[in-house]
């Protein structure tokens, strides 16, 4: 029974931790999204620039993983080479064991402060970067109490009489040390929280630090595998760089692991107790891998290219068609039954709204280095929404023809029109701004870096209220509702600042913002449009509520309480 405490005790303690590292991750993202894509997107030149970047990022994010994602993503348009986007990785590496340094220190005197200040900031501001900062202070807070936790919860198993068993066998089977960290490290999906286990454990007196160094270099193996998990569905430049990181680290990891049996190992080195020499190697071993193998990432990019070759070039008509293939979730069997014909319908829906987002979402990337087939296959998407859009309304229509509750047909009225509302949002998407993704490409002009600032702004926010905006088309939650309409005016804000701003680069002569205004101009009401679009489908349930009197949210439904909650 006191066995099954201490584990009960323990697993929140890390659930706590994983939810915490997270939560500073999202808070990152949300908070400084564009500037981050910024930085990653100008990471293409010199190795050691390239890898600073991603040191940085990860200091950031906290995670080594989100940088590998942005990476290969950026790999995958064509932005970045594969060999840069190793140096980025091998430099996030580096920045993880950093963040790792300075959350191994006792800091818990921090906690109350963090969450006063993180609390205050998050639930009393309405910006959005104040929000998200509190959100990250809080994090940061929920992090050291974790560990406090963990390391109270692990106290007790100094006097077990397993654990010494356990670990005069991981002693002595070093390898399977390394697999179960690596594995713990994959299945956590964090890095970051597996080595402050670790590191806390050894702490506490429960892991020794021989064994400790089997579970450090098995985590770092570890968290270069779950990039590659996460991306083994993407296309092969994507997955490529991933690949090779894991070469990279694995090979390293394994080398270092049959040292450790042919050598001792100086621990006495790497700090005065167990756990600080646990984070020191952590720090020392991904310091080797950066200097040893960043003047081979050209070779890796090769090698990688050799274990995952290109595909086979697709035919006239195939490429860019995977959406199209989807099978369509209108259900013609449920018609004579409306409730389950209308979710049906939903369904649908927010299959289209997802094909928008795709074609939406690479726009800023193609503006810096799409190539014209990408731009050509993000508008062969159009086709797919403009077909299933047209199914929807007569799908819609024939429910009508049958008995439907007033209910009912009000909300088949409202599914129909933000078919026509993503249907449109596609035809701005590829009849505008990837036409002029195309055009900037032809006349080879790049925008100001204040310009491309605010066009990455405001695209970032468009895709996050997309996002919001299919979660109300399911949930039909009223304080997403709320939010919706608040953005809404927040965007028409952004848009006339945004102009202002252009102008006035305009009358001080900016060769760069001459040579793109119209596309600059022409993109920034494209983004407001489609941003309008997403919005009016928290129109119905905000007007059947009361909150919505002519187009503005009600007196006493204002902008403070139509922000979604601060750790949502």
């Amino acid at each position: 029974m006191q066995f099954s405490i201490i584990l009960l005790h323990l697993a929140g303690a890390v659930m706590l931790l994983l939810w915490a590292v997270r939560m500073v991750r999202t808070g990152v993202e949300r908070a400084c999204g564009p500037a981050l894509r910024d930085a990653l997107r100008q990471a293409r030149g010199a190795r050691i620039r390239s890898a600073g970047v991603g040191t940085v990022l990860a200091v950031l994010l906290q995670s080594s993983t989100a940088v590998a994602i942005l990476a290969a993503g950026f790999a995958a348009s064509g932005m970045v080479s594969v060999s840069a986007g190793l140096a980025i990785l091998l430099g996030a590496d580096l920045g993880s064991a950093l963040v790792v340094q300075v959350l191994s220190f006792d800091l818990s005197w921090l906690v109350p402060a963090l969450i006063l200040v993180g609390g205050a900031m998050a639930l009393k501001s309405e910006a959005r970067g104040i929000k998200q900062g509190g959100r990250i202070l809080m994090g940061v807070a929920f992090v050291l109490l974790s560990l406090h936790m963990i390391g109270e919860a692990t106290a007790p198993m100094r006097q077990s009489t397993l654990l010494p068993l356990v670990i005069s066998y991981l002693r002595a089977d070093y390898f399977t040390a390394f697999a179960a960290a690596a594995l713990f490290t994959w299945l956590i999906h964090s890095s970051v929280a597996a080595i402050l286990l670790f590191v806390t454990l050894a702490a506490q007196g429960v892991l020794p630090v021989e064994v400790g160094l089997f579970f450090i270099l098995g985590a770092n193996c570890g968290g270069a595998l779950i990039a590659v998990w996460l991306t083994r569905g993407d296309a092969v430049e994507a997955r490529r760089v991933p690949l090779g990181n894991l070469i990279f680290r694995g090979t390293t990891a394994l080398a270092a692991l049959f040292a450790l049996q042919a050598v001792t190992f100086p621990a006495h080195l790497f700090g005065a107790t167990e756990g600080r020499q646990l984070v020191n190697l952590h720090l020392a071993f991904n310091m080797v891998l950066v200097i040893c193998c960043l003047p081979f990432t050209g070779t890796m990019e090769k090698l990688a290219t050799l274990l995952i070759p290109d595909r086979p070039t697709a035919k006239a008509g195939e490429a860019g068609d995977l959406m199209s293939r989807r099978t369509s979730a209108l259900d013609r069997t449920v018609m004579r039954t409306p409730g389950l014909a209308l979710a049906s319908a939903t369904r649908e829906l927010l299959r289209v709204g997802e094909v928008v987002e795709v074609m939406l979402r690479p726009v800023m990337d193609f503006f810096d280095a799409g190539t014209a087939d990408q731009i050509r296959q993000a508008q062969k998407l159009d086709e797919e929404v403009n077909r299933a859009h047209t199914e929807i309304k007569l799908y819609i229509a024939e429910v009508n023809r049958g008995s439907m509750s007033a209910a009912e047909a009000q909300r088949g009225i409202e599914l129909t029109d933000f078919a026509i509302n993503l249907e449109r949002a596609g035809d701005i998407v590829a009849k505008n701004l990837l036409v002029l993704t195309q055009e900037l490409r032809d006349k080879n002009l790049r925008f100001s870096r204040d310009g491309w600032s605010e066009l990455a702004g405001l695209h970032n926010r468009v895709m996050a209220n997309m996002q919001l905006a299919l979660n109300v088309l399911v949930s039909s939650d009223l304080e997403s509702a709320r939010q919706l309409v608040v953005e809404k005016e927040r965007m028409r804000r952004l848009e006339r600042m945004s102009h202002d701003r252009h102008l006035k680069r305009l009358q001080s002569g900016m060769p760069q913002s001459i040579d793109t205004s119209d596309i600059h101009l022409e993109a920034v009401r494209a983004l407001k449009e489609i941003n309008s679009l997403m919005a009016s489908v928290a129109y119905p349930l905000l007007t059947q509520n009361g909150d919505l009197l002519e187009s503005r949210l009600a007196k006493g439904a204002g902008a403070a309480e139509a922000m979604a909650p601060a750790l949502a």
